[in-house]
């Protein structure tokens, strides 16, 4: 789910950077954020950063002591994607294994769907393997899916969600494939 939030954050402007003129320096306060909003990636609470989208306030800056840096503690409005139970999504099957398949759905790069929750699907073993069923297309490598979210695990050290999906629901399942 998009999730339109507004974050208070703290830019640091290298003393060499400061120029008089106040575009100038909104620009490179402006900058420094997109920079370091890239670069936090995402957050337990409010998911994937994906896009500023307004510079709401820029504070008085403060000189730091032994740096000369300064410090402008700022506001804007930001967009972020962060999945929930029960959700219905669609991922991109990036890799398949006996016990299941690996999914890409938006920014979340690590979303599995276990065999034991793709009903009346089995494996079927070849250079490149996949999950077949006699009433809907193949599940394999590139093929898009609808899934529904079990759950979520939040990974501090990669910064990063984990989903575990699955199949069990009403139009649920394949929606394209990787010869279309």
């Amino acid at each position: 789910m998009f999730l339109k939030v507004q974050l208070p954050w703290n830019v640091i402007i290298a003393a060499e950077n400061l120029k008089p003129g106040s575009l100038m320096l909104q620009r490179a306060i402006l900058i420094r954020l997109l920079s370091d909003f890239a670069a936090k990636k995402a957050t337990k609470d409010m998911g994937y950063f994906l896009a500023v989208t307004t510079l709401d306030k820029i504070g008085e800056g403060k000189v730091r002591q032994h740096t000369g840096d300064v410090l402008f503690p700022v506001v804007f409005n930001a967009v972020t994607f962060k999945i929930f139970k029960g959700e219905v999504l669609e991922g991109v099957v990036h890799k398949v294994l006996k016990h299941g398949v690996f999914m890409r759905i938006g920014p979340i790069e690590n979303a599995y769907l276990s065999s034991s929750k793709m009903p009346g699907y089995v494996y079927v073993l070849g250079e490149n393997p996949y999950f077949m069923n006699q009433k809907m297309p193949k599940i394999a490598k590139d093929v898009k899916v609808r899934v529904v979210v079990i759950g979520t695990k939040w990974m501090e050290a990669e910064r990063e969600f984990q989903a575990l999906v699955g199949l069990e629901g009403d139009y649920l399942g394949p929606i394209s494939s990787p010869d279309m």
